[in-house]
């Protein structure tokens, strides 16, 4: 595999974690936080590619069988959520009464969530014999440097919109895990 193919899946596996990243910076306060989830959308995306590698294709077709739900499940429940919020404070006209921070766990399902294509890919790339480590860490590296463009691009908008900012980071995510299940149930559109 050559080095512009593994670019290009990179950066196609980091797409859903740039925007989960964009969507999680909204609401940030502090830049610190960015590179948090900027590194574990990383460290996902690297870890998801190793795990389908050794597990073949026929422990990854079982996981294949719910994935799509768990997405689904996950952002739907994380963005419904901030739409939720949102609108409480737009239609009450309130300031947030407090940046709400993103909890850990939910960082590790979004993270877990956006990183499912790379298990699929890891089996992929055992199938056509390509050197993991290496493969698995440019990955990584790529969508670490997508997911913290993405958060600190999330932060400067979230500080300038308020509340209207955490409406669309909402909204972004519920559409992420609703494309995610569609894909997933139609076969990839």
């Amino acid at each position: 595999m050559s080095f512009i193919e593994l670019f290009f899946i990179a950066v196609g596996l980091s797409a859903d974690a740039f925007a989960v990243a964009l969507a999680d910076g909204l609401n940030l306060q502090k830049r610190r936080k960015a590179v948090l989830i900027a590194f574990m959308f990383g460290l996902f995306q690297a870890l998801m590619p190793v795990l389908g590698y050794f597990l073949g294709s026929g422990f990854a077709n079982l996981f294949s069988a719910f994935d799509h739900y768990l997405a689904l499940g996950v952002l739907g429940v994380i963005g419904g959520k901030m739409i939720v919020e949102s609108i409480r404070e737009l239609i009450n006209g309130d300031e947030p009464a407090a940046v709400k921070s993103l909890s850990f766990s939910a960082l590790l399902m979004q993270a877990a969530a956006t990183a499912i294509d790379a298990l699929m890919v890891g089996v992929s790339f055992a199938a056509i014999r390509v050197s993991i480590a290496p493969a698995a860490l440019f990955i990584g590296a790529v969508t670490f440097v997508l997911s913290l463009m993405g958060a600190l691009g999330g932060r400067r908008l979230g500080l300038r919109l308020g509340a209207k900012a955490e409406l669309a980071g909402g909204i972004v995510l519920t559409v992420i895990g609703i494309k995610t299940f569609l894909e997933h149930i139609s076969g990839g559109i």
